[in-house]
């Protein structure tokens, strides 16, 4: 089974991109705090994984999330392969979204 589940804050506001083929997409990097502290700083450590939303889950994160907000992807890995020069330079894999959980937004100032 190929499933992920992360819950983090949104870095930045999302931005929506319509592709040639009229596909929309966004990319998305949610800040995802480690669940244990650091033995070096005695603070806990923060990875910031970019995740690719398609179509309908895309369009709704963009338009109801902003920068800050708390959000939970349930997701699937995929191997990407990066080739320069015809030759394979490597792979690492893609966080593609296939749910996205709205959980709070960030408070506004008063």
């Amino acid at each position: 089974m190929n499933q992920t589940i992360l819950v983090g804050r949104l870095v930045t506001d999302p931005e929506l991109t319509v592709l040639d083929n009229g596909m929309k997409v966004t990319t998305i990097t949610i800040a995802v705090k480690r669940n244990f502290k650091s033995s070096e700083t005695n603070e806990y450590e923060t990875d910031f994984l970019k995740c690719t939303l398609w179509s309908g889950i895309a369009e709704a994160t963009v338009s109801y999330c902003r920068k800050g907000y708390t959000v939970g992807v349930k997701a699937r890995l995929q191997q990407k392969h990066y080739i320069k020069d015809e030759k394979k330079v490597f792979s690492y894999p893609e966080i593609i979204a296939e749910q996205i959980t709205f959980i709070n937004k960030v408070k506004e100032k008063e």
